[in-house]
């Protein structure tokens, strides 16, 4: 469990962006978030271990098709980084306790302070309320962020309020670099914490408290 801690914090410090990146003739024109160069930053570097940014590995020798299926696998990379850095955030607010007032259900009298902590909380939610999100979640991904567009701007600007929503050069490349390494950060992140609570039967704040991070510590 040790290992494992180490492993996590290593893997996520990895991922964390250099402070100088380098720069190439492409930041004086508009950077693609399909850029291969994206998310490539030291001490990393570029980690592709199964080679698919290589090209002379595709089988079928077809790199328009080659290049395809990296677009979509950055895509969805990219998209996973955002929800899990949505769910960490998530659950840091509601291990700290923080939940929204009032009731989850008025009919079951069931308040939003009722919901455990935890993978636990999953299972309190009545089967409307996860009807709701299911159908909520649905309707984001077809409609609202559909999953066709592989860029991932979505024409919401970059949430920067009383300034242009627009960013070209080194200031684009370091945002987009920081979006993918953080977000790879934060789905080790979210796991890491899933598998902790798992192995301990305690959700993280439970875990800091008692000092037995992921099983390694007090009992």
């Amino acid at each position: 469990m040790k290992f494992l801690s180490l492993a996590l914090l290593g893997s996520a410090a990895a991922f964390s962006p250099s402070k100088s990146a380098e720069t190439s003739t492409a930041l004086n024109e508009r950077i693609s978030p399909l850029d291969p160069s994206i998310g490539v930053t030291a001490p990393l570097g570029l980690y592709d271990p199964l080679g698919w940014l290589d090209g002379s590995k595709d089988p079928a020798s077809n790199f328009a098709t080659f290049h395809a299926n990296f677009e979509r696998r950055r895509a969805v990379e990219r998209k996973h980084g955002r929800v899990a850095m949505a769910a960490v955030v998530g659950m840091l607010f509601h291990n700290a306790d923080i939940e929204f007032p009032g009731y989850l259900s008025k009919e079951l009298g069931i308040r939003f302070s009722d919901v455990p902590n935890g993978m636990n909380g999953l299972f309190s939610i009545p089967l409307a309320g996860l009807t709701q999100i299911f159908f909520f979640c649905g309707f984001l991904e077809l409609a609202v962020w559909p999953a066709s567009n592989y860029s991932g701007d979505y024409g919401v600007g970059y949430g920067r309020p009383f300034v242009p929503n627009f960013l070209e050069g080194d200031e684009l490349k370091r945002k987009l670099d920081m979006e993918i390494n953080q977000g790879r950060a934060a789905m080790m992140g979210i796991m890491g914490a899933m598998v902790g609570e798992a192995v301990t039967g305690q959700t993280l704040a439970e875990q800091v408290a008692s000092g037995n991070m992921i099983g390694y510590g007090p009992p």
